[in-house]
């Protein structure tokens, strides 16, 4: 498969030789000790079906009432605005993941930790996002569900869809995932609960984010 440069293919138009970049009131480092915990990107990726924005959901839920400064970017949701105007082609998906990412790391920058539940086929775009965030601070989470499994669940109808030939370019039908390597933390969804996975996650994620405030 061709490789991806996230910053520069597929965007609208190069950036303006006119536009510089400002520097902030407020750093990252001083939002951190406000908060008593450091950022983070933690970056759902899996088959459509594979739960992932369930485990978002209710991750981001179990940090929030452990006293976390959260933020979900949902892949529907995305496509519902910020992403509006992409469609589903190799090009395209590429830039949704670009937007994503860019998102993010502006989370990020805000000592926020962001959970991203996003597809995100393609590898060597997640290695790339790996790059664009600081300090390993993106965790890559694979939500490992085998494709008969996420096609008997099929919440949205998709998978259906896809097989009729009414959805185009669809992962798993006619798009392929490529597997993470080296994930940061591997969740087997079609042997655990929902819970489970959320146990293991906010664990992660409690311990890389360095938590120093007296939490709720």
């Amino acid at each position: 498969m061709e490789k991806t440069n996230l910053r520069r293919e597929n965007s609208l138009s190069a950036p303006s030789s006119n536009v510089v970049g400002q520097p902030v009131a407020v750093s990252r480092a001083q939002r951190e000790a406000r908060n008593g915990h450091r950022g983070a990107v933690v970056w759902l990726t899996g088959l459509p079906g594979s739960g992932k924005s369930t485990i978002a959901r209710a991750t981001e839920q179990t940090l929030y009432d452990h006293g976390l400064q959260t933020a979900t970017l949902d892949g529907d949701n995305i496509r519902l605005g910020l992403c509006t105007d992409l469609g589903f082609s190799e090009k395209d998906r590429n830039e949704n993941v670009r937007r994503v990412a860019e998102t993010a790391k502006m989370f990020l920058d805000q000592g926020i930790v962001v959970i991203v539940a996003l597809v995100s086929p393609v590898r060597h775009a997640r290695e790339l996002i790996k790059q664009m965030v600081p300090n390993g601070d993106f965790l890559e989470i694979y939500c490992r569900c085998p494709l008969s499994v996420c096609q008997t669940r099929d919440p949205k109808g998709h998978y259906a869809r896809a097989k009729r030939g009414e959805i185009a370019n669809f992962t798993g039908i006619s798009s392929i995932y490529e597997e993470p390597l080296k994930p940061a933390l591997l969740l087997n969804t079609d042997t655990q609960t929902s819970d489970e996975s959320v146990r293991q996650l906010t664990a992660l994620v409690l311990e890389k984010c360095e938590i120093t405030a007296t939490l709720r």
